[in-house]
């Protein structure tokens, strides 16, 4: 299994104040965000668009550079900004350039 960098501040602040919920968590989602049929770029982009779609700025600065480490081009980056706006409109849009920031 893959373990994806960068981990989240929020992961370090769960694990000291409830540890056993972060364990839980922390299964699930190291059991979706690794290799499967699904590339783990592409499972990483997924995560971009969706913090793009719920306006999460920093997500998706923190996502973009975790999808960079994990293989991630910058066209599929780019290409990802571009599906978040068809989802998303504007204000994804807005949210979603943050991919940029490095």
């Amino acid at each position: 299994m893959t373990t994806l960098p960068n981990p989240g501040t929020w992961q370090a602040t769960l694990e000291k104040n409830a540890p056993e919920l972060y364990q839980s968590i922390m299964g699930v989602r190291n059991g979706v965000l690794t290799e499967g049929a699904l590339p783990l770029k592409v499972k990483v982009l997924m995560t971009m668009l969706c913090d793009a779609l719920l306006a999460h700025e920093e997500g998706v600065h923190n996502i973009a550079n975790r999808a960079r480490a994990v293989g991630a081009t910058e066209e599929e980056i780019a290409e990802t900004v571009g599906v978040a706006f068809l989802m998303g409109g504007t204000p994804a849009l807005v949210t979603a350039v943050n991919a940029f920031k490095k």
